[in-house]
């Protein structure tokens, strides 16, 4: 039996990818014990939260937990709107965390929590927890790693589009990021439909 842990995010910034992150592991794995101080992402600093995700990529090296952050670009969101480019985003990350070395995860065998309004795919054992990455430590853990490799995404992003200041504000609406839209206008990276 395994657990997954399932939070997203940047569902609101006006630039950049939503971005979901999903955590699995074994039944009975103590997430408190291995990742000391594991809490919602948003609570954390950033110092704090880079600490968590490389103990958790060191445990997905060692093969205790897996993990995977899926992205949905700006221009899908636009396209299909973002609660629906987030709920693409979960099922693709499921998928992707389907095989676990060569034995396919059978969906009888995991049970699904998800942060807030998120849903799994039906044929999956799920619940839906409002606060959840604050609450469940296994949710925490999917908020930080979807939040560290968008940050580090929106980073890199920064380089190509340095006049917005994404790697300051990653693409939220901040009074900078307002004041070089108006200077500059939008760029590929912009969610039209956010502006």
């Amino acid at each position: 039996m395994m657990r997954v842990g399932i939070d997203e995010a940047g569902r609101g910034p006006l630039a950049g990818p939503v971005a979901v992150g999903v955590v699995a592991v074994p039944q009975g794995y103590n997430i408190k014990k291995r990742f000391p101080g594991v809490a919602d992402s948003k609570k954390l600093s950033p110092k704090k939260r880079e600490a968590l995700f490389a103990l958790l990529e060191a445990a997905a090296k060692r093969g205790e937990v897996s993990y995977t952050v899926q992205f949905k670009s700006a221009a899908h969101i636009d396209n299909v709107g973002i609660a629906k480019a987030i709920s693409q985003a979960v099922a693709r990350g499921l998928e992707h965390l389907a095989k676990v070395g060569a034995q396919k995860v059978c969906v009888v065998d995991v049970r699904v929590l998800l942060d807030g309004s998120l849903k799994a795919p039906k044929e999956y054992r799920q619940k839906t927890i409002i606060r959840g990455d604050a609450t469940e430590p296994i949710i925490s853990l999917a908020s930080i790693a979807a939040k560290v490799i968008r940050d580090r995404h929106m980073v890199r992003l920064a380089k190509k589009f340095p006049r917005y200041g994404f790697e300051v504000h990653k693409g939220y609406g901040t009074k900078a990021h307002y004041a070089a839209l108006s200077r500059q206008g939008h760029c590929a990276l912009h969610r039209k439909t956010f502006l």
